[in-house]
């Protein structure tokens, strides 16, 4: 007994003297300060949803009394069993570690408490030295006398790594459950527990046999350990849990790609937990994303288009549903934000506009013939010319060359200070070809510019970002301030929004009508099928359709008013469910009784009133929502109106 009190005294000395010559290589004491966590940014819909966490850590930082209590005891079973009870180090798990690496003959298990791994994660780095080693154990040391023991697992859970770029339990929990780690199961648990030897190994997105076989070990691990019952053991290993392998592919992404990128103009850098509340209605998110991505994948092959975008905005110019792709696994670039695009004939409701205000009406005549600028011929999509054509149906049929000769009266400087009030800010070249839309835009621009025709005329900012807060509930930021003023007047704002429903109604954007519903709009199609375009609104809601190639390959024949114009109808249907109907400002409801529009050439057909029924559409799997969704329309029939669609169905 006394030689052995000797050789302990000893021994603690000589230990003393070992950590107090490695910590010499450490900063002062007084210095040492456990560093703050990656801040995380919370991005939510407008009713809450949480679309995506930002950040290093890709998760929020949970308070421990948050979190399900077996989460913790399952870390503790595997990692360390003692740890409410050691003092930084293991001493019995060390030696027992040392005898069963003895015996193997190679190192299989390690003595490292949860202390020591924060101590490393936090200070040290990832080096297999002895000086490394040592000064874990100081710094182990330190945390222990400085915190709690709950401070410490706190620490821990949220910042240890585990896996597909998640830190933290709360981002794991997210990327392989899509839920917040407050919400998982003792099944979940497990499983993330599991991930703490090998997170590569274990993940259950890459293996997921191999990583229900780890969380059995620990499960058995917390019954042996007194943590749950045999009842609960049971229970989880006839019940494993079932991973969400596609929580990251969203198109909420593209949203909060976007956000990220606005951020420091709102609040500079950011040094904590931000919790940022967008404008995004996540039905008509998810609405927009279904249908955009459904119809490609049924028409890729068929029609060689393989991406689109997707902009929705209400009246005031808030980004309702933001879809920046087919496909975000596939492709992260937002195309609905980024993507500079020719606009092709969705660019003419700015000339028609621009030659309102200076005096035309949409009763106007003018010929559809034959006429040069500059050397510049343009052609009808037809390639016929129809003679003398009023505005209105020079519009609603798109009309190559009167789009043009407007564009050459009023000037093509006005019409790109028409665009520019409206709300483009693209350069726009102010030459005759501005009349069919050679300039690129962008998605969320052009929608924008349209969202005057359903709001009364005034121009809006568009914008995704209502309120940045803190997790104290204290505001940074809140928009404030309304958009740009009246930009259309009035009696040509009637005008013009009369001519936009006909293009729906009658002309090149039939396939965009709605069940019961006014609305307005205009297709697109640039040379050589590179870009196709449905840009339409309602009295409540603006919607901007683009389908093409990121490398400009030509599509086979899809133009403004087939593809474009189904999605649309598909997604605008589904966004208006539950929203009252609105007229167009300054259109009657029975617009087709009181102004019939027929095809240049012909004497005008009365029809049943606009608005009543639109065209039947086959239905679509899956569909947008659970809901019931429209789908894009069967095979077309030889109606005299359809004929005339096809006829001038190039927008």
């Amino acid at each position: 007994m006394y030689w052995s009190a000797v050789l302990g005294i000893w021994g603690i000395v000589i230990v003393g003297v070992i950590l107090a010559y490695y910590a010499a290589h450490l900063p002062p004491a007084s210095q040492w300060a456990v560093p703050q966590r990656p801040p995380n940014v919370r991005i939510v819909s407008a009713n809450g949803t949480l679309i995506a966490n930002r950040g290093d850590t890709g998760g929020e930082a949970v308070r421990l009394e948050q979190l399900p209590k077996y989460l913790p005891e399952a870390v503790m079973a595997i990692e360390d069993r003692r740890f409410r009870y050691h003092f930084g180090i293991d001493p019995i798990g060390l030696a027992r570690a040392a005898f069963i690496n003895y015996r193997s003959g190679r190192t299989v298990q390690g003595g490292s408490t949860l202390t020591q791994q924060l101590a490393k994660n936090l200070f040290l780095k990832p080096e297999r030295t002895m000086q490394r080693k040592m000064q874990e154990v100081v710094m182990a040391l330190w945390l222990e006398w400085n915190y709690s023991k709950d401070e410490i697992m706190e620490m821990y859970l949220n910042r240890v790594y585990l896996g597909a770029g998640a830190y933290g339990v709360d981002a794991a929990s997210r990327v392989y459950f899509g839920k917040s780690a407050r919400l998982i199961s003792l099944a979940e648990a497990a499983t993330i527990a599991g991930l703490l030897k090998a997170p590569s190994r274990y993940a259950p997105t890459r293996n997921p046999a191999r990583a229900e076989g780890r969380a059995q070990v620990v499960i058995t691990a917390m019954y042996n350990a007194g943590f749950i019952t045999q009842g609960d053991a049971k229970n989880v290993l006839f019940n494993p849990a079932h991973v969400v392998t596609s929580s990251n592919g969203g198109s909420g992404n593209y949203v909060a790609d976007y956000v990220m990128e606005l951020l420091p103009g709102f609040v500079g850098s950011i040094g904590e937990d931000i919790i940022v509340d967008t404008t995004i209605d996540w039905d008509m998110q998810q609405a927009a994303a279904t249908a955009l991505s459904t119809r490609i994948a049924e028409s890729r092959r068929e029609f060689n288009v393989s991406q689109g975008a997707v902009v929705t905005l209400n009246r005031s110019g808030a980004v309702r549903a933001l879809v920046g792709g087919a496909n975000y696994r596939e492709s992260q670039f937002n195309r609905a934000v980024y993507a500079r695009r020719q606009p092709g004939s969705a660019f003419k409701p700015f000339v028609y506009l621009a030659a309102l205000e200076r005096g035309l009406s949409p009763g106007t005549i003018r010929k559809d013939a034959r006429v040069t600028y500059r050397g510049w011929t343009p052609k009808n999509y037809t390639k016929r010319y129809y003679g003398d054509v009023t505005l209105t149906q020079a519009l609603a049929f798109s009309i190559n060359t009167v789009a043009a000769r407007l564009a050459h009266e009023v000037g093509p400087a006005n019409v790109a200070k028409t665009a520019r009030r409206l709300g483009i800010t693209s350069a726009l070249k102010s030459n005759p070809s501005i009349a069919l839309g050679t300039s690129e835009v962008t998605p969320l621009e052009i929608a924008a510019a349209y969202v005057p025709f359903s709001n009364g005329g005034y121009g809006v900012v568009p914008h995704v970002v209502r309120q940045i807060r803190n997790e104290k509930g204290e505001v940074l930021y809140r928009r404030k301030g309304d958009g740009t003023g009246r930009v259309i007047r009035g009696d040509k704002l009637s005008e013009i929004n009369t001519m936009m429903a006909q293009t729906v109604y009658a002309g090149t954007g039939k396939r965009a009508l709605l069940a019961g519903r006014p609305a307005g709009g205009k297709t697109g199609t640039t040379q050589g099928y590179k870009d196709a375009w449905f840009i339409g609104y309602t009295g409540s809601l603006t919607t901007a359709v683009w389908l093409g190639n990121d490398n400009n390959a030509p599509m086979k024949k899809v133009t403004g008013g087939t593809l474009p114009a189904e999605i649309w109808a598909w997604i605008m249907e589904t966004q208006h469910q539950g929203i009252p109907i609105a007229e167009l400002p300054g259109v009657p409801l029975n617009l087709a009784e009181t102004t019939p529009l027929a095809r240049p050439g012909t004497t005008p057909v009365r029809r049943q009133p606009a608005y009543v029924a639109a065209p039947q559409r086959r239905q679509q799997t899956p569909r947008p929502t659970t809901q019931t969704q429209p789908a894009p329309p069967p095979k077309r029939s030889n109606s005299p109106l359809d004929l005339l669609g096809r006829l001038f169905g190039g927008g």
